[in-house]
């Protein structure tokens, strides 16, 4: 069994505590585009909030924005004001624990790119092993300590010698 009419990935939802920050983020360091924004919604005496997106009831969502980032999903990025002060971001290994993850062409000139712009990046570049010969990947965090990766397999991985279906690939998304 599977979704009926699944497609693929249309894009993905995250909150961020400050959204002028994540936009500048997104667009003047990472490259997305900024296409359209929505809100303010609430909804201050009944439970929209809670039934449909799961948040307190009065909470208010501020604004969202959606960003375009090359090949792949869009990114809708959230300001929110609940009315109890948010959680912490969660780290890998935190249930809900998340990252990001942008397919680079040359990863040693994405890491000296993200270093001249302030952005921390967390070690240096590791290559992978087993099924994921071939790719080499770094973590970094945005400004406000979300996590993200950048990944490069120019040549492929190990496990698509013989694998009969592949793990899709942003550089060949028709593939």
């Amino acid at each position: 069994m599977a979704l009926p009419g699944l497609v693929g990935t249309e894009h993905i939802g995250f909150t961020v505590p400050d959204l002028e920050e994540a936009t500048r983020f997104f667009v003047d360091v990472i490259g997305c585009e900024w296409l359209y924004s929505l809100g303010p919604f609430a909804d201050p005496h009944g439970d929209w909030m809670a039934e449909h997106l799961n948040v307190e009831p009065r909470t208010v969502m501020r604004e969202n924005r959606f960003f375009r980032c090359r090949t792949g999903p869009n990114f809708e990025v959230f300001a929110y004001d609940p009315p109890t002060p948010a959680a912490p971001q969660p780290r890998n290994s935190d249930i809900g624990g998340h990252h990001l993850a942008f397919y680079v062409q040359d990863l040693d000139a994405a890491v000296a790119y993200l270093r001249e712009q302030g952005i921390r990046v967390l070690g240096e570049p590791t290559a992978s092993s087993r099924h994921n010969t071939g790719q080499r990947w770094v973590y970094f965090l945005a400004p406000w300590g979300m996590q993200f990766e950048l990944v490069s397999y120019p040549g492929g991985k190990e496990y698509e010698k013989s694998a009969t279906t592949l793990l899709w690939h942003p550089a060949h998304p028709n593939d």
